[in-house]
C-alpha cells in the first residue's frame, strides 16, 4: 500500500469537487453567513446591554430584539441551506468516487484481483468510501467558512482595537490550525492501521462464513472463534487509542478557548484602563470571542477524525492509481476469427517460471485438446488466449495478428472461456444466463441450457427459469454449476470457445452427454479443450501434453 500525506490525500480529494463547485460555494456563503448570525446574537445582547446602562449603544432596544429574531431565523434557514448543500455534494461525490472504484476494478480484473482479500475489496467499497462523507460534507466548506468567519471577527474586533484582533486571531489559529495540526500529528498512522485492520477483520469473516462447513465439519469452530476474537480485539484496541487522542484533543482546544477568552478580558480591561478603548471597547471585543469559537472548534475536532477519514482516502486511491496488467485495446482494425496461434511464449507469476517456450496452433473449426498435470500451466495458457496476462516473451495471435492489437470489445466478442469454477450471482438462473447475452430471448437461453443438457434438470425446479440459485450458487451441485457454465458459452455463440476441465465435476454419464452436445455443436466453432480426462480428450483433432510448462 503506498503512504501519501494527509495533504497529497486532502489534495486528491479536492480535485473530485470540481462538478461540484457551485454547490460548494453555496454551501459556503450560507455557512458563513449563519455563523455571523449567531455570533451576532450574542453580540448583539452586549449591545443591549450598553443601551440600558447609558453607554451610548448603536443601536436602541427594540430595533436590536428585531435583529435578533432576523438573525435567529436566518441562522435556522441558513444551517438548513449550508448542511443540504454539504451532503447534496458528500453523496454525489461517494457515487462517482463509487462508480470509478468499480470502473478501476474493471480494468485490474481478473490478473489485478487474482489472490486478492475480497473482504479488505468490500470495505474499500462500502465502510472506506463512505468515511469519506465526512470530508466532503464536514471538513470542505467548514475549512473555507472557518477562514472567512476568522477575518471577518478579526476585522471586527480589531475595529476597537488593533491589539485585540491580533488576539482574536492568535486564538482563532491555535484553536483551529495548530492544536487539530498536533493531535493529527501525535496520532501518527493509527487511522491507516484502523482501516487495514478492519479490512483486514471483514476478510476474514468473509472468509469464515464461506467455510463455515469445513470448519464445523473438521472441529475447528473454537480456534477459529478465538481468531477472530485476536483480530477484533487488536481493532479495539487501535480505537481505543484513537478515542483517548480524540478526547485530549477536545480537553486541550476547550482549555485553549478559555484561555484566550480570559486573556481578550484582561487585555481590553488593560486598554481601558489605558485610556485606549471605552467601556464598548472592553465588552463587545469579549463577547465577540466568547461566541465566535464555533466553525474553528469544528476545525480542532477533525485534528482525530481526519486521521480515519485520510487512512480511508488512501486506501481508496490505492485503487484508482493501481496500474492494471492489461490495458483495453481500442481504435484497432476490426477482425473476424480464423484461428489461433501461441509462438515461443513464456510467462512467469512472478519469480515462478510457469510456461517456458510454449507454441500451439489452433486451426480453425479445429478441437484442439491441451492436457498434463495439475499446475503445469494449462489453464494459465487460455488465460493468455483471453489476454487477462501478458506474455513476458513471444506472442499469442489472434487471426494471424498479435493479440496486443486486436480490439478488447472484439477478443470478448469472439471467445467463450469457460472456467474450472462457474461464478454465479445471487439471481434467478435465466438472469444468470443472461450475463452471456444481455439481449437473449427465452427461447435462446432454453436452447443454450438443451445444448449443455441441463435443460431438463431446470424444468424440475420448482420456479424453472427463474429459481434462485443463491449466493455464489450454493444451492447447486458442482456438476450443475458448471452445466450452467457451458450454457453461458453456448448462448454468447463466439466463434472460439476456451473450456478449461469442462467435465471435471461431471460423472461419467453427464461427461458423455456434454461431450456429444461439444461434437455436434462444433460445427463453426473452434475449441480449445484443457482436461486431465483421456476420456475428455478423444473428441479433440489434436492434442498437446503441457509438462514443467514446456508443450510436447
Amino acid at each position: 500500500m503506498k503512504r501519501r500525506s494527509g495533504w497529497n490525500v486532502m489534495a486528491r480529494l479536492v480535485v473530485l469537487v470540481r462538478p461540484m463547485v457551485g454547490y460548494m460555494l453555496l454551501a459556503i456563503a450560507m455557512g458563513l453567513a449563519g455563523h455571523l448570525c449567531a455570533s451576532f446574537i450574542t453580540i448583539l445582547g452586549g449591545y443591549g446591554v450598553l443601551d440600558v446602562l447609558g453607554q451610548g449603544a448603536p443601536i436602541t432596544l427594540p430595533m436590536l430584539f428585531a435583529c435578533v429574531v432576523v438573525f435567529a431565523l436566518m441562522r435556522a434557514l441558513l444551517r438548513y441551506g449550508e448542511q443540504a448543500c454539504n451532503h447534496f455534494i458528500a453523496f454525489k461525490l461517494l457515487a462517482i468516487l463509487r462508480d470509478r472504484v468499480f470502473r478501476a476494478l474493471r480494468r485490474l480484473a481478473p490478473a489485478k484481483l487474482e489472490g486478492r482479500d475480497k473482504g479488505n475489496l468490500i470495505a474499500v467499497i462500502t465502510s472506506d468510501i463512505e468515511l469519506l462523507e465526512v470530508f466532503y460534507a464536514h471538513t470542505l466548506s467548514p475549512l473555507a467558512i472557518a477562514a472567512l468567519f476568522t477575518v471577518v471577527m478579526c476585522l471586527f474586533i480589531g475595529s476597537f482595537h488593533g491589539a485585540l484582533g491580533l488576539l482574536a486571531l492568535a486564538a482563532y489559529a491555535v484553536v483551529g490550525v495548530v492544536i487539530p495540526l498536533a493531535v493529527s500529528r501525535s496520532s501518527g498512522d493509527s487511522g491507516l492501521v484502523f482501516r487495514n485492520q478492519s479490512g483486514e477483520l471483514s476478510a476474514f469473516v468473509l472468509d469464515s462464513l464461506r467455510g463455515l462447513s469445513e470448519t464445523q465439519q473438521y472441529g475447528q469452530g473454537a480456534k477459529r472463534l478465538a481468531q477472530m476474537n485476536e483480530r477484533t480485539d487488536a481493532l479495539a484496541q487501535t480505537e481505543a487509542r484513537m478515542k483517548r487522542i480524540a478526547g485530549r484533543n477536545n480537553a486541550v482546544t476547550s482549555a485553549a478557548i478559555l484561555v484566550f477568552d480570559l486573556a481578550m478580558l484582561l487585555a481590553s480591561t488593560a486598554l481601558y484602563r489605558a485610556g485606549q478603548v471605552g467601556y464598548a471597547g472592553v465588552l463587545i471585543p469579549t463577547i465577540a470571542l466568547f461566541s465566535s469559537f464555533g466553525p474553528v472548534v469544528a476545525l480542532a475536532a477533525l485534528g482525530s477524525t481526519l486521521q480515519n477519514t485520510f487512512a480511508a482516502g488512501n486506501r481508496v486511491l490505492d485503487i484508482l492509481d493501481e496500474q492494471p496488467v492489461t490495458r483495453d485495446i481500442e481504435r484497432q482494425a476490426p477482425i473476424g476469427f480464423d484461428g489461433a496461434a501461441a509462438r515461443h511464449v513464456r510467462f512467469a507469476y512472478g519469480e515462478e517460471t510457469i510456461l517456458d517456450d510454449v507454441s500451439v496452433d489452433i486451426p480453425k473449426n479445429a478441437v484442439v485438446g491441451i492436457t498434463g498435470r495439475s499446475g503445469s500451466g494449462k489453464s494459465t495458457l487460455l488465460k493468455l488466449l483471453m489476454r487477462f496476462w501478458r506474455v513476458q516473451s513471444g506472442e499469442v495471435t489472434l487471426s494471424g495478428r498479435n493479440i496486443e492489437r486486436v480490439n478488447t470489445r472484439d477478443l470478448r466478442c469472439m471467445e467463450s472461456f469457460v472456467t474450472q469454477e462457474t461464478q454465479l450471482f445471487h439471481d434467478s438462473i435465466r438472469n444468470n444466463l443472461r450475463i452471456a447475452k444481455l439481449d437473449a430471448t427465452d427461447a435462446q437461453i432454453e436452447a443454450a441450457c438443451r445444448k449443455a443438457s441441463v435443460h431438463d434438470f431446470i424444468m424440475t425446479l420448482p420456479r424453472g427459469y427463474d429459481t434462485p440459485v443463491g449466493e455464489l450458487g450454493d444451492t447447486l451441485s458442482g456438476g450443475e454449476r458448471q452445466r450452467l457454465g457451458l450454457a453461458r458459452a453456448f448462448l454468447h455463440d463466439a466463434p472460439f470457445m476456451l473450456l478449461d476441465e469442462p467435465t471435471s465435476n461431471l460423472d461419467s454419464l453427464n461427461e458423455a452427454v456434454i461431450l456429444r452436445a461439444l461434437q455436434k455443436e462444433r460445427k463453426d466453432k473452434t475449441v480449445v479443450l484443457v482436461s486431465h480426462r483421456q476420456s475428455t480428450m478423444r473428441m479433440a483433432d489434436t492434442v498437446y501434453c503441457v509438462e514443467h510448462g514446456r508443450m510436447s
